[in-house]
């Protein structure tokens, strides 16, 4: 079973997340902030793309508990990992910082895709490194 971690290190809001592979489906935790907890659930599914049926995509549903707002960075994150990889997606999300800004949100929402950008990227050189021995 393959587990990793990752973290953005842009020195403002920074968030992390777990991976776990459980057979060929993933499950990502991503949290951060002052209070860590569990605010969203995304569940995504890699399909064609309708623009471009020779294209991935993927499509989520979420949950999110009430008064929580990681709905869409869970919803993005998902369906982002699923597409690119061709696989189902789990994604938990939760991050808090007391007394937020909007400018806040923002960073934490580019955090978001830094952070699944990270991800990709390490999953990529595990699989290479699987693949070619290194």
């Amino acid at each position: 079973m393959l587990e990793l971690k990752v973290k953005t290190q842009t020195g403002s809001f920074d968030i992390e997340a777990g991976v776990v592979r459980i057979g060929t489906d993933l499950l990502v935790a991503i949290w951060g902030g002052d209070k860590p907890h569990i605010g969203a659930v995304a569940a995504a599914l890699p399909r064609a793309s309708l623009k471009d049926p020779a294209q991935s995509s993927a499509t989520a549903s979420v949950i999110s508990f009430p008064a929580h707002k990681e709905h869409e960075l869970a919803r993005r994150s998902s369906e982002k990992i699923s597409a690119a990889l061709n696989v189902p997606v789990v994604v938990t999300a939760g991050i808090h910082w007391d007394s937020l800004s909007k400018e806040g949100i923002v960073t934490i929402m580019q955090n978001s895709e830094l952070l699944v950008d990270l991800i990709l990227q390490k999953l990529k050189q595990i699989e290479e490194e699987a693949r070619y021995g290194s």
